[in-house]
């Protein structure tokens, strides 16, 4: 029961906000480097990290809601739902760049956190790290170029 509860917690709040920032007219206009992948892309790997990121913090919450590991996931978390709106809806390319760098690091710390105590935990965010990784050079390139 609390595995369906993060699932449909993130999958369903990350689905909301991307429906509600999507890119438009304003990111279409944006100089964008040439490694910059398509738009539809961005869905299902976000929908696949997001079951990731679900399963990730449920094993976090039940070993303990209040731990290091939790708070990390819980951060993490909250800066990865703040930076669609900061990008698409607010058009801040360089607060949305400070906003993925510490998501950056809250998953960084959630990995090392984890990798003696939770390696099953930690190995799935890797996938999560690869993608942020690649998000926050493209952020930073289109921030740049804009």
């Amino acid at each position: 029961m609390v595995l369906a509860t993060f699932l449909i917690v993130v999958i369903g709040v990350g689905a909301l906000i991307g429906t509600q920032s999507v890119p438009g007219a304003w990111y279409e206009a944006l100089n964008k480097p040439p490694f910059n992948p398509p738009n539809w892309i961005f869905g299902p790997v976000w929908f696949a990290l997001y079951v990731l990121i679900a399963i990730v913090g449920w094993r976090s919450f039940i070993d303990n809601p209040t731990s290091t590991s939790s708070k990390l996931w819980y951060g993490q978390m909250a800066l990865n739902w703040a930076w669609s709106p900061v990008w698409f809806i607010g058009h801040m390319v360089w607060p949305a760049f400070a906003i993925i760098v510490l998501m950056w690091l809250a998953i960084v710390g959630f990995i090392l956190v984890n990798w003696n105590r939770d390696r099953l935990a930690a190995a799935l965010f890797l996938p999560y790290l690869a993608w942020v990784s690649f998000a926050t050079l493209l952020n930073l390139s289109i921030a740049i170029l804009n």
